[in-house]
């Protein structure tokens, strides 16, 4: 996969090209992160009680998935044969911005997910939602 050239820049002088990539437990699509952002993350995932039996299947898919990867100099990375089986990623790919990270989406995957979101967003106030509610907008 090459990373576009305005995220190409920021990872490589920011991060020394270093990235982790893991799988998305809720939908098929992958996080892509900085290591920097990845390696705070990761201590958070860990410090979760594992005694909890969706933790613990959170932390084993997670971390069990995630691959440290390097852009090469043409801002390429070589995504393992699992983590592409995993989200179905074949010619096409959409990667979407998130803030800290970046989701990798196979591109018809994503289409169809778009659509679903802008559908339901007619349906739902998506300001009701708790975590919403003191967002600056």
């Amino acid at each position: 996969m090459a990373m576009p050239a305005k995220y190409r820049d920021r990872l490589s002088s920011e991060f020394g090209g270093q990235v982790v990539i893991t799988i998305d437990t809720q939908t098929r699509c992958l996080l892509v992160y900085p290591l920097a952002t990845w390696e705070v993350l990761e201590r958070q995932i860990q410090d979760l009680p594992s005694f909890d039996p969706a933790v613990k299947r959170f932390q084993r898919l997670t971390i069990g998935y995630a691959s440290d990867l390097e852009l090469d100099g043409s801002g390429r990375v070589l995504l393992p044969q699992s983590l592409r089986d995993y989200a179905d990623l074949e010619k096409k790919v959409v990667l979407v911005g998130q803030g800290k990270k970046f989701e990798l989406w196979g591109e018809d995957a994503w289409l169809a997910h778009r659509e679903q979101w802008l559908a339901e967003e007619a349906d739902v106030d998506l300001l009701s939602s708790d975590a919403l509610k003191n967002l600056a907008m």
